[in-house]
């Protein structure tokens, strides 16, 4: 093990976490942008051991608790949220090939993942929150003789250009559905430009689009089943999504902090944005490390509620320079909207709704 892995492992309060978080926050602003793929990023996220903490250490990683990798994300969002979003969909391919019985996938795959060498990503939201309304699945798989054949689309998928593979979801006629790690490289495979986004452009989030691809079932992770996606591995509405929107409301009230440290004013709003944040900080931790608590649901809407105040505080502080494009108020309320739509359930939507409009939920 290096003297950097040695100083990392298990530690979400690292010296080297410090000055990766530094680095990330340093330029931010800049990634936001330009819209560029961050690979420096997250070549300096490898080299600290990040891509190590989602996976057991049979497979080249740390094996970090839910807690830990919890305390790690806050670290991160707080600093660079496109960055950390970007590791959120690379640790969702991990964890679902990781959890699979598929150790073809498992030796092909998670010992590069680990190290950083290998980046992968996820095309599922069409099978959780994204589509959903039409009345025909937007990518569907037949069964050949010897694996399956996918035509469609996956709407929603990050650095899908820059992915060796793609955990991807499809739908089979009769509603069964299939999960894949899908080779990027494959006949068929058309990755789009990407979307152009409100904030987080640089995670480059854009259409896959499938035409006959033929892929052998060795690649299978899960299914045929019913719901495929409640196979294993993180929910939609789970923790790590209100982890995120916590690390990047710290940003925000940690500005509207120092901003207050010479306008009494802003003092009071300050500290009452901070004593919210540090329960909301230490409900999510304690569901994370196991103990109960209010559904992920609930957390969730507090979670976006206060990103949404903290972040709009931060830019009423800032007057009139948080509104010239470059400063960091801006970036952060407009990335405090992608919790509006990142794998938002409809309970959490209702939630946003009833508050915006002064309704009970």
């Amino acid at each position: 093990m290096s003297t950097l892995e040695s100083s990392t492992n298990g530690d979400p309060q690292s010296e080297q976490l410090d000055a990766l978080c530094d680095f990330l926050a340093a330029k931010a602003d800049r990634l936001d942008q330009s819209g560029r793929w961050p690979a420096e990023q997250l070549r300096r996220c490898a080299q600290a051991g990040v891509f190590r903490w989602f996976l057991e250490e049979r497979f080249g990683g740390w094996g970090w608790s839910e807690e830990q990798i919890a305390r790690g994300y806050l670290r991160l969002s707080r600093a660079c949220l496109t960055t950390t979003f970007i590791i959120t969909q690379r640790s969702g391919a991990c964890r679902r090939m990781a959890d699979s019985q598929n150790t073809l996938v498992h030796e092909q795959y998670l010992p590069a993942l680990a190290s950083g060498d290998t980046f992968a990503t996820v095309g599922i939201s069409h099978l959780t929150t994204s589509r959903r309304h039409l009345a025909r699945p937007v990518l569907l798989a037949t069964e050949t003789a010897g694996g399956f054949e996918l035509s469609g689309y996956s709407p929603w998928v990050t650095g899908a250009r820059h992915a060796q593979v793609v955990v991807l979801g499809a739908t089979l006629d009769g509603g069964r559905e299939v999960l894949l790690a899908l080779p990027t490289d494959l006949p068929g495979v058309r990755v789009e430009p990407p979307e152009r986004l409100v904030a987080l452009a640089a995670s480059r989030t854009g259409v896959v689009r499938l035409d006959g691809v033929r892929i052998d079932r060795r690649f299978l992770l899960a299914g045929p089943a019913a719901n495929v996606m409640k196979q294993g591995g993180a929910s939609t509405g789970s923790l790590q999504t209100s982890t995120l929107a916590l690390g990047l409301a710290d940003a925000a009230i940690s500005f509207l902090e120092k901003e207050a440290g010479a306008r009494t004013a802003l003092r009071p709003p300050a500290a009452a944005l901070r004593r919210e944040w540090e329960s909301r900080r230490n409900e999510l931790l304690a569901l994370a490390a196991g103990s109960p608590g209010a559904p992920s649901e609930a957390i969730r809407a507090q979670a976006n509620s206060l990103v949404l105040r903290a972040t709009q505080s931060a830019l009423a502080a800032a007057k009139g320079s948080g509104f010239v494009a470059g400063h960091p108020a801006g970036r952060w309320c407009r990335e405090a909207l992608f919790f509006l739509v990142w794998s938002c359930p409809q309970p959490v939507m209702a939630a946003h709704l009833c508050e915006m409009a002064g309704l009970d939920a």
